[in-house]
């Protein structure tokens, strides 16, 4: 057993519960030694974390390295997607390099510290941002391009490739196209059905809807602030119990336990969410406004509920485990939008013309109930919107700055002034997902 040996397994390992914990018994167990056999190659198990960060940053930045260097030559557009296709295909190959990643690479450590790890390789991810002519958009077409490839990753290892063994070549090929069709061309509707669109009315009669609220939220709100004060893994019933005013006791006359109270909060937001987004929808009849109407709905919710924002942020990262399968059902009120988009894999689905193993078919939950290609596009314009709103810029900071050293909890959301991100921001979003790269052009 050597040291590569064992970092290897380290990644496999406590990459399956996705770093929740990373336990050297674990490890031992895997590798089929005992746990002092590993400290003879490392003095702690922080030094084997350390060893880890090192294989990242070695593996990536020799994955990447000649595209790299042929984009930064190149210097435009061109260039820009080539690293990121590049970049696409390095974490499609490498599931675990993937989950590393997004939890103990960029999810823990600040922005300038990743950049002098991949500098010291020869590799500068963040001149991509140079690419483009106008820096101050917000979003811009790097960050939708990497949020987009993000999630496709993600997907493609959640329900296309979920076993330990490498991806076959066919499989790679295929997730590149899926990735790249949609940061390319979005949804592939039509710019002029989008030109012809009053935003500013559209804007104007979601923000008139009012949704009421109850009281008997009062509980999941505590939630919800411990969640957003703590995080969805360290947000305790001691916590919650501080804040709703309640025993810790006094919890479980109405949650099990505390995944069953996450669940709960998770699930009844969404539906709220989804209320008061169909309210709006209905304001208009033309589908691409509908669409708008959605995303700018959800936007207003949730600018106007910081802590509901944070709680809900694991829809960004996807490192959240609560043991529930959100029903399809959830995301209806996106894909029922009469766009071909939606509309196309909804009935091939229901007449049993794709099958599970299809890119651009269904897959089944934990409950049975068949999510179809269309949910996944809803769950991609969820995550978009999330995304957009957790990463605004802060006051007097430009919109691609890093943000390692930020405070997290709502207190960091007010300083966002999240009502005060302009709609302008979710017009830019509505085109990229309507269109992709395109839309930006119009």
């Amino acid at each position: 057993m050597t040291k590569t040996d064992i970092i290897k397994a380290a990644f496999k390992v406590w990459g399956r519960c996705l770093y929740q914990t990373t336990s050297l018994t674990d490890l031992a167990r895997e590798l089929g030694v005992s746990k002092p056999a590993l400290y003879r190659h490392f003095k702690d198990k922080e030094a084997l974390m350390e060893a880890m960060y090192t294989s990242y940053f070695d593996d990536y930045a020799a994955f990447i390295k000649a595209d790299h260097d042929r984009a930064m030559a190149m210097n435009n557009a061109e260039g820009h997607f080539i690293l990121m296709r590049r970049i696409t295909e390095y974490y499609i190959r490498n599931r675990d390099a993937f989950v590393f990643s997004l939890i103990r690479v960029f999810g823990s450590r600040q922005m300038d510290t990743i950049r002098e790890q991949l500098a010291r390789r020869g590799v500068d991810n963040w001149r991509m941002v140079q690419f483009e002519k106008e820096l101050s958009s917000y979003p811009s077409k790097v960050q939708l391009s990497v949020v987009t490839l993000t999630f496709w990753i993600a997907h493609f290892h959640r329900y296309e490739h979920k076993s330990d063994e490498i991806p076959s070549e066919a499989q790679v090929q295929q997730a590149l196209a899926a990735v790249e069709k949609r940061i390319v061309g979005g949804l592939g509707l039509a710019g002029d059905r989008l030109t012809a669109i009053d935003y500013e009315d559209l804007e104007r009669r979601s923000a008139e809807t009012v949704y009421e609220d109850t009281q008997d939220n009062a509980l999941l709100r505590a939630v919800a602030g411990a969640v957003a004060e703590a995080g969805p893994w360290n947000a305790s019933m001691e916590m919650v119990a501080q804040r709703s005013g309640l025993s810790k006791s006094g919890l479980y006359a109405h949650f099990k336990n505390k995944q069953d109270m996450m669940g709960q909060l998770f699930l009844t937001e969404f539906d709220r969410i989804i209320n008061y987004a169909e309210l709006n929808i209905k304001a208009s009849a033309v589908p691409e406004e509908q669409l708008y109407l959605a995303i700018i709905s959800i936007a207003d919710y949730l600018r106007s509920r910081p802590e509901i924002l944070v709680a809900l942020d694991w829809i960004r990262t996807r490192r959240l485990d609560l043991g529930l399968s959100f029903p399809p059902r959830l995301y209806r009120f996106i894909t029922n939008i009469k766009l071909d988009a939606f509309q196309e894999r909804q009935d091939k689905a229901a007449g049993g013309g794709i099958s599970s193993g299809d890119n651009s078919g269904i897959c089944y939950g934990i409950d049975g109930e068949a999510e179809t290609s269309s949910d996944w596009l809803a769950q991609w314009i969820l995550f978009l919107i999330v995304h957009t709103l957790m990463r605004c810029p802060q006051p007097g900071e430009r919109p691609f700055m890093p943000q390692g050293a930020r405070q997290k909890g709502p207190e960091a959301l007010q300083a966002h002034s999240l009502a005060e991100i302009p709609n302008d921001s979710f017009r830019i979003l509505f085109r990229f997902i309507a269109m992709g790269l395109k839309g930006f052009d119009i």
